[in-house]
């Protein structure tokens, strides 16, 4: 476990994003985003209280969470900011492991310069940390098994820049899209979908002709499941294509049950879906007809939970496909705080300024 984390925290400081990543809305600025009663707020301070100094304090309520967001946030208050040189910024960094209630950022100056951005830095924190939380906990059960993001299709695209990049944080390097892997200079990878089959009556071994036609110096990685018929037209499109073939994906529907089991008694388990005594059938079939090189991926409703379950009971998996336990799972919530008034602690009730030797001064700009 401890080197699994010192691995995932490297991994989350090999870049500083800074300003020059992102390419912030400028309605940031105007507040188009900002929940409207900080932007009365503003106005107030200005009108009547200026020139406070006060802090403000970032935590969540999840234990041995994954942080990310931090670089994202940063760059936002030296973007939008009023005089953001004369802030003093403190914070973790994007891939450190966090406990429940641990500040991970502060900010202190005039509140006046920086409050407005309260929500939207909340909701950066929380969306990334969610992500790259979310990964952090697939990646501790994998034991050494690949796995393959998938989240693109599970949220709105705009979405795809920042979850890449928390995924990245989190262990991941293989995503759908180019857009995952803009801020850290991945590329999309993928083979072919259900549509390419579909277009070819449902004839496995003819998409994957036409697959490796477009492209000869590729080996092919079929969907496998069209005909919902997995152990069967693994063998068959083994025999076809022989070690052109580098692995079959199941990727079936929880509604559907398989061919495999129509003559098999099926009282004992759940066959619906992806199940892992259709893969262990699929492994053996394949093993039995002298396909042992070709590889298994499964997709379709995997999240931590089933992929600990299906390691623990040595499924023969060798990637898993993942997407939507990633991303449409907000697991991390952030909330900021003001705790500090002139140099006095001054908060709500429940809430102070907590001490912290984990959080380091950040450098104006940070280019």
């Amino acid at each position: 476990m401890e080197e699994l984390e010192i691995k995932l925290k490297e991994a989350g400081k090999i870049l500083r994003l800074t300003n020059k990543t992102f390419k912030f809305d400028p309605r940031l600025g105007e507040g188009f985003f900002a929940a409207n009663y900080f932007l009365k707020s503003r106005k107030i301070v200005e009108e009547n209280a200026r020139g406070h100094i006060v802090t403000m304090q970032w935590f969540q309520r999840t234990e041995d969470a994954m942080l990310c967001g931090v670089d994202e946030a940063i760059a936002l208050i030296h973007t939008f900011a009023v005089d953001p040189a004369s802030l003093k910024i403190e914070a973790l960094n994007d891939g450190d492991l966090i406990d429940a209630n641990e500040p991970v950022l502060k900010v202190t100056g005039k509140y006046e310069n920086f409050g407005f951005l309260e929500s939207m830095i909340d909701g950066i924190l929380a969306r990334r940390s969610s992500v790259a939380t979310n990964v952090y906990r697939v990646m501790k059960v994998l034991d050494g098994n690949d796995i393959f993001s998938m989240a693109d299709r599970q949220d709105e695209y705009n979405t795809q820049i920042g979850d890449g990049y928390a995924t990245y944080v989190a262990g991941i390097r293989k995503v759908s899209t180019d857009a995952q892997g803009y801020w850290w200079g991945g590329k999309g990878m993928g083979t072919m979908p259900h549509a390419l089959i579909q277009i070819c009556g449902g004839d496995i071994c003819k998409a994957s002709d036409i697959y490796h036609k477009t492209f000869p110096n590729e080996q092919v990685t079929a969907l496998i499941d069209y005909n919902n018929d997995v152990v069967t037209d693994s063998v068959k499109l083994a025999k076809h294509l022989g070690k052109t073939l580098r692995a079959v994906r199941v990727d079936t529907s929880k509604s559907l049950i398989d061919h495999y089991f129509d003559d098999k008694d099926t009282s004992g388990f759940d066959p619906h879906g992806v199940c892992k005594e259709l893969i262990f059938a699929l492994r053996k079939a394949l093993d039995d007809n002298g396909f042992d090189y070709v590889k298994i991926i499964v997709s379709s409703s995997f999240n931590a939970e089933k992929i600990k379950e299906w390691v623990k009971l040595k499924v023969p998996v060798d990637t898993y496909g993942v997407g939507t336990s990633f991303v449409n799972n907000m697991t991390v919530g952030f909330t900021g705080d003001l705790v500090m008034l002139d140099g006095k602690g001054e908060a709500k009730e429940g809430r102070r300024n907590i001490p912290s030797n984990r959080l380091k001064p950040v450098p104006y700009p940070i280019y």
